[in-house]
C-alpha cells in the first residue's frame, strides 16, 4: 500500500518492517556488493570532490588509485550520478575497520570534523531508495538479503524502517515530514 505526504508516495513498508543495522553480522555488505555505485546528486559530487582531499587520507589505496583513474563518480544505467567501484565491487570510498567491517572514508572525515558532509543521502537513507517521477518522490524499502540480520535485530528490538532511520529522513526531508511518519504510524495501529 503506498500514502502520500505534500508530494511524497511513501510505501507502507516502512511502519510494517522491521530494520536496525548489526554491522557485526553483515561487516558493511551494502558498501562492497550490488550492482552499481551508491547513488549520488551533483551537488553531492561537488561536495566530494571539493573535500576529496580530508576524504582521501581515510581512504584504502585501492580506492584512491581508482578514483585517480575514473573520478568519484559515473553515469549509471539511468543516466545518474553513482560513486566509482574498485573492480567493480566496493565503493572507492569505503575502508576496512580493525573487525573487518566496511566503514566510509566521508563519513570517517565528517565524524573527525574535518568536512561538513557525513555521506551521501542514498548511502544514510539505506534501506530506503528514493526515485523521482517528474512531481513526485518516491520513497521504497529495498529488501536486499544481505540485510537479513538488521531485519532479525529490527524485529527483536520492534524498530519500524521509519524510526531507524529518523535521522537522515530528516535530513533529506525535514521535521515535519519525519513528523508526518509519526502521525501515520498512529493511524495504522489503531
Amino acid at each position: 500500500m503506498l500514502i502520500e505526504i505534500e508530494n511524497k508516495i511513501v510505501t507502507t513498508e516502512l511502519f510494517k518492517r522491521k530494520f536496525v543495522c548489526d554491522l557485526n553480522a553483515c561487516k558493511g555488505a551494502c558498501c562492497v556488493e550490488g550492482d552499481g555505485g551508491a547513488p549520488l546528486t551533483m551537488e553531492e559530487v561537488a561536495i566530494i570532490e571539493e573535500n576529496y582531499d580530508k576524504i582521501s587520507a581515510h581512504m584504502r589505496p585501492e580506492g584512491i588509485a581508482n578514483v585517480a583513474e575514473k573520478g568519484v563518480y559515473y553515469m549509471d544505467d539511468e543516466n545518474h550520478a553513482a560513486t566509482t567501484l574498485v573492480n567493480g565491487q566496493e565503493c572507492s570510498f569505503v575502508y576496512f575497520d580493525e573487525s573487518g567491517i566496511t566503514k566510509c572514508a566521508i563519513e570517517k572525515a565528517y565524524l573527525q570534523n574535518e568536512i561538513g558532509f557525513k555521506k551521501p543521502i542514498s548511502c544514510h537513507l539505506y534501506p530506503i531508495r528514493v526515485k523521482q517521477f517528474n512531481h513526485i518522490t518516491a520513497l521504497n524499502y529495498e529488501e536486499w538479503h544481505i540485510c537479513k540480520p538488521a531485519c532479525a535485530c529490527g524485529d527483536k528490538l520492534d524498530v519500524p524502517v521509519f524510526k531507524f532511520l529518523k535521522e537522515p529522513l530528516i535530513r533529506a526531508f525535514g521535521t515535519s515530514f519525519y513528523d508526518e511518519l509519526l502521525a501515520i504510524e498512529k493511524e495504522i495501529q489503531q
